[in-house]
């Protein structure tokens, strides 16, 4: 069993608020799950640990088995770089590049030849059927178009997981559904590891695996099992409705 992430008694706090309290997890390779929770739960902030954006209090983080513990800001920031890739609610795209300047600029920063930039492009753009919109600028495209776009330029360095923060936060509900439908596509066809953090019960639905967080703790969590994506989704919403958290 190969696991991407794993973390032992995670802690954080803020000077004397404590926000993480002694996180146990462990994600495999190929999994899609969501972190949900209420305002306060502490879900952002796991997030930000688990990728290197903030440094736990105490405790442990393994990724891909190497420990994140001793690494120095340079280190880690070259770290992140190399093995994770982001999607951000405000999509994080420039403005004085196309989607495909955009989608490509992790690889050339890199120095990756153009021939394997293709390669890497092509399958990916794909995928989330944006084939028709290279040449376009962020301002000339959809936010849903914006956001598979960032959904692309995040999956083309080949990461070990990828951290998808409220990526549907911006989004109208059919933009919002089709990022959804596509990134569980990703996640089918090409095994990308991908953790979702969210506070919508319809987006957490299209993952195979829920973990619930409350006041710093996990509380429960789900697998999807055999099941299609509107069961799982009562399910998650009968959860929810115990341990606490608003929905959709």
């Amino acid at each position: 069993m190969q696991y991407v992430i794993q973390t032992k008694n995670v802690t954080k706090q803020y000077g004397k608020t404590a926000v993480l309290k002694g996180i146990d997890l462990a994600i495999q390779s190929g999994e899609f799950t969501a972190i949900m929770g209420p305002s306060g739960s502490g879900k952002s902030t796991l997030m930000n640990v688990l990728s290197t954006i903030d440094q736990a209090s105490g405790g442990e983080v393994w990724l891909e088995g190497t420990s994140l513990l001793n690494m120095k800001k340079p280190e880690l920031r070259k770290f992140r770089q190399e093995h994770m890739g982001f999607i951000f609610q405000d999509y994080n795209l420039l403005d004085t590049l196309t989607v495909k300047e955009n989608i490509v600029l992790p690889l050339s920063l890199r120095r990756v030849a153009a021939k394997e930039m293709e390669e890497r492009l092509l399958p990916i753009i794909q995928a989330l059927h944006i084939e028709s919109i290279l040449d376009k600028y962020p301002s000339e495209i959809s936010g849903g178009q914006k956001q598979r776009t960032a959904s692309a330029r995040a999956m083309i360095t080949k990461p070990a997981i990828i951290f998808a923060d409220e990526p549907t936060g911006a989004l109208d509900s059919r933009s919002a559904t089709q990022l959804l439908e596509q990134l569980a596509a990703l996640n089918a066809k090409f095994g990308a590891t991908i953790l979702l953090v969210t506070h919508d019960v319809y987006a957490a639905s299209y993952c195979r695996r829920v973990i619930f967080l409350r006041d710093g703790h996990i509380v429960n969590e789900l697998y999807a099992g055999d099941q299609g994506q509107q069961a799982f989704y009562e399910r998650i919403l009968d959860t929810q409705s115990i341990v606490g958290g608003a929905g959709r």
